[in-house]
């Protein structure tokens, strides 16, 4: 029968711990406000890891070929999307003292590029969090098991967990 051993913490700094950088975290959403749990769990744990946050707007690029051609930032229009929530949610992050970077990507498949993010910037927890108000139920449990399956990192899905 195996034993467990307490004893106290070593504080001492694990080899190698200098060497490793910090892992941001990434809050996901899908072109709607972030949903309260999600936000708490973003914030709360790059205060505690000491991490920077990057709040990232994923938004459906429609095929409109002129306007993407000529006139990319009007491609979404202001009703598809809520930004003024996202740069809330941004704000709320850099007041706490957190080193907040809001990233508007337009993509064919936003939840491919939210994970192609993820793995481009090495995070260490993505929390993906649109407001269940802003997303159809079917397709927020569809993107959901894809970011689960396909995520490089530990993920977290507002509401639930």
């Amino acid at each position: 029968m195996a034993q467990i051993l307490d004893r106290p913490r070593d504080t001492a700094p694990l080899p190698g711990a200098a060497n490793r950088r910090a892992r941001p975290v990434v809050l996901g959403t899908l072109a709607v406000r972030v949903h309260p749990n999600a936000e708490r769990v973003a914030l709360e744990s790059a205060v505690q890891a000491g991490v920077p946050l990057i709040v990232a707007n994923m938004i459906a690029m429609p095929s409109y070929p002129t306007t993407i051609i000529l006139a990319r930032e009007y491609a979404t229009l202001p009703h598809e999307e809520d930004l003024d929530a996202v740069r809330e949610t941004a704000a709320r992050a850099a007041a706490l003292g957190i080193k907040t970077e809001l990233l508007r990507i337009s993509s064919p498949h936003p939840v491919r590029a939210l994970l192609e993010l993820t793995l481009e910037r090495d995070a260490g927890l993505l929390v993906f969090g649109p407001d269940l108000k802003g997303v159809a139920r079917v397709r927020l449990r569809y993107a959901a098991r894809i970011v689960r399956k396909n995520a490089p990192c530990l993920v977290w899905v507002a509401p639930d967990g």
